[in-house]
């Protein structure tokens, strides 16, 4: 409760509820060209899955640590793109432009490895051994993708893994 000024009646802040808070902007190469929009093939496949969230034309990144793959290393390492993530009945999938950079099922066993994290209340963080995928692979890749749905995607990815 907020008390007003000596005396007066106090009021309550509407509550920030999902449906309440604002849309983030999509990017601007998504709002030119629909980089980062989810292919017609790809959309049809999830169609069918039932889409439990969908986000697309929005910042990411993907942030190398420690990393080693043939022919491939680096301490420390971040690139930006513009992307989109769903959430299905059936699987995860996550996109940086139009290339598959996370496809997994819910029910498979090595979801249950992802990290899954929030910053900022609008950045959802993937993070994960990338020897979970690609045996020559070490390291840690994390993926963060600006959306304002992404503390509905935490609650729904994590009420999955019970």
């Amino acid at each position: 409760m907020i008390m007003g000024v000596a005396g007066s009646t106090a009021c309550k802040l509407p509550r920030k509820t999902p449906e309440h808070q604002p849309k983030m902007a999509k990017t601007l190469l998504y709002r030119l060209f629909g980089v980062g929009s989810v292919p017609r093939q790809l959309s049809a496949t999830l169609q069918s899955e039932g889409i439990v969230l969908l986000d697309e034309g929005i910042a990411g990144s993907v942030t190398y640590l420690d990393f080693r793959a043939p022919g491939k290393r680096s301490n420390w390492r971040r690139q930006w793109f513009t992307g989109a993530i769903a959430l299905t009945q059936v699987r995860l999938v996550a996109l940086q432009y139009s290339n598959t950079a996370i496809n997994v099922p819910v029910n498979d066993e090595r979801i249950r490895s992802l990290r899954f994290s929030v910053e900022a209340g609008t950045t959802l963080v993937v993070s994960f051994d990338p020897a979970l995928f690609h045996t020559d692979w070490s390291g840690t890749m994390e993926y963060r993708f600006r959306t304002s749905q992404a503390q509905a995607f935490l609650e729904k990815l994590m009420s999955g893994r019970s």
